[in-house]
């Protein structure tokens, strides 16, 4: 646990009043996709007589900045986003992450991984035509899921690091019946059901080798512990529901109503990102 941080039970009460969130990584400033998904998160919120919450998705210890959480901020305010305190902050909770995923483990319904994406790279090359999951990146091979329990013991006790998987056969076994999500869309269009297809994820990571969650873990979780009842985010987010329906199933959360919205692209069709250097906002 992170500076006495307990482990925090999700709120099972139904809101009286809409919950929205704004999640962004303090990675960097927030560029122009940012400020519109800001904006239309508070625009939904004030419509539906609502509150809106602000989470920083700061799980990246390497990457993730407190100046950067302070600019964002700025920016929101400069943008006349206003939220409800305090701000979550995802490096505060890793206790209850760690229990969450202690959980699973515990049902057999995560292994520990050992290995590096390199490996990973190199176990799927001399297998072609094998599946990529909706990222783009290729499924896991099962390298560290054919270890018995004493071979996993006997690594770990060796010191090495080990990253977390759902074993996705196991978990797929103990659900009953289909999963789904409602989705209304970026304009309150026509709600629609959309069937939920978490095994295009393969056993999907949901904890790193240095901290006990993952993006996916950690935001369904969050989810259910602020009572959020409506996410929206982007549309390249969208098939990422499918796998984040199956962990709130599987750990007896809530499901929120969802809405992706369309994505500012560049000038080469390509979406915002932090990462090709979008321009930020400020």
């Amino acid at each position: 646990m992170k500076n006495g941080t307990s482990v925090a039970e999700p709120n099972r009460m139904q809101p009286v009043h809409p919950v929205f969130r704004f999640a962004p990584s303090p990675n960097g400033y927030l560029h122009l996709g940012h400020a519109y998904s800001a904006l239309l998160n508070d625009t939904m919120a004030r419509g539906a007589g609502g509150q809106l919450l602000l989470r920083m998705e700061d799980i990246d210890r390497a990457r993730c900045r407190e100046d950067y959480s302070a600019a964002i901020e700025e920016d929101l305010r400069w943008l006349g986003v206003e939220w409800a305190v305090p701000v979550r902050r995802q490096s505060d909770h890793f206790g209850y992450y760690g229990a969450i995923l202690e959980g699973l483990v515990s049902r057999d319904l995560a292994f520990p991984c050992f290995c590096t994406r390199g490996s990973i790279q190199a176990a799927v090359a001399a297998r072609p035509g094998w599946p990529s999951d909706p990222d783009g990146a290729p499924c896991y091979p099962g390298t560290c899921k054919a270890l018995s329990r004493a071979e996993r013991a006997s690594q770990i006790a060796a010191g090495r690091r080990a990253a977390y998987r759902l074993d996705m056969a196991a978990v797929l076994a103990v659900l009953r019946g289909p999963l789904d999500w409602l989705e209304l869309g970026e304009s309150n269009g026509h709600p629609r059901l959309v069937a939920a297809e978490p095994a295009l994820w393969g056993d999907a990571l949901i904890a790193r080798k240095d901290v006990p969650t993952s993006y996916h873990l950690a935001v369904v979780a969050d989810d259910a512990a602020q009572a959020v009842t409506d996410v929206v985010r982007g549309l390249d987010l969208f098939a990422a529901t499918g796998l984040q329906r199956l962990l709130q199933a599987l750990l007896g959360f809530p499901a929120p109503r969802y809405r992706h919205h369309r994505l500012i692209l560049d000038e080469a069709g390509q979406k915002l990102s932090k990462s090709r250097q979008a321009p930020s906002l400020r």
